[in-house]
């Protein structure tokens, strides 16, 4: 039976939102996902891993691989870039997978142009007072990078109007079970699912 192309899922939103914990549940729970590890120039975190977390690139591999067009979309944040390697797509095509982005609203602006049917949920705490309460628990940044996080925060989230879906995190186990509703109601759009209807249609007798 012929498969449909893959559906790119882009899942962004202010940095504590919890999009990041929100894309690990659903990869884990739902299958038939690829997820994208994007590329920065960033320095790891924590517990972060090579090809787990990101893949961790000096600036100049960076500015080298967007200069021969290897990236579907990047953008530069708080000093360091981040970028959607095309072969995640191409992967995804081979093996028969939907493609999900957690990247943030710079590249999925750059993202939606030039894969524009792909679809886009927008993750927002459902507060200010709750999204400050993150940012201070997981204890990554400074006081000054947490201000400055706040303040993009307010930017970021006027472009929400740009997305499909609006999902607010307020309970993290809720909102990744609506998350996963939307890929799997999006899976079965009439237009995505024409390929594998006409197959069965071509099964009957004329």
């Amino acid at each position: 039976m012929n498969r449909r192309e893959p559906v790119v899922f882009i899942v962004s939103g202010p940095s504590g939102a919890g999009k990041s914990s929100l894309v690990r549940k659903l990869i884990a729970s739902e299958p038939g996902l690829l997820f994208s590890v994007s590329y920065t120039t960033r320095p790891p975190r924590g517990s972060e891993r090579e090809g787990q977390h990101y893949h961790f690139v000096s600036r100049e591999e960076f500015e080298e691989r967007k200069s021969r067009g290897e990236f579907l979309e990047w953008a530069e944040v708080f000093g360091h870039y981040y970028g959607t390697h095309r072969s995640y797509l191409d992967r995804a095509a081979r093996e028969g997978l939907d493609l999900v982005l957690d990247i943030d609203v710079q590249g999925a602006r750059q993202l939606k142009r030039s894969v524009p049917e792909a679809v886009s949920v927008f993750v927002l705490a459902p507060s200010r007072e709750e999204l400050e309460r993150r940012l201070r628990t997981r204890s990554e940044d400074t006081e000054e990078a947490i201000r400055r996080r706040l303040s993009e925060a307010a930017r970021e989230m006027a472009a929400y109007t740009a997305y499909d879906y609006v999902l607010v995190n307020d309970d993290l186990d809720q909102a990744a079970r609506r998350l996963a509703a939307i890929v799997q109601a999006e899976r079965l759009r009439r237009s995505r699912m024409e390929p594998v209807v006409r197959n069965i249609l071509a099964s009957f007798p004329a």
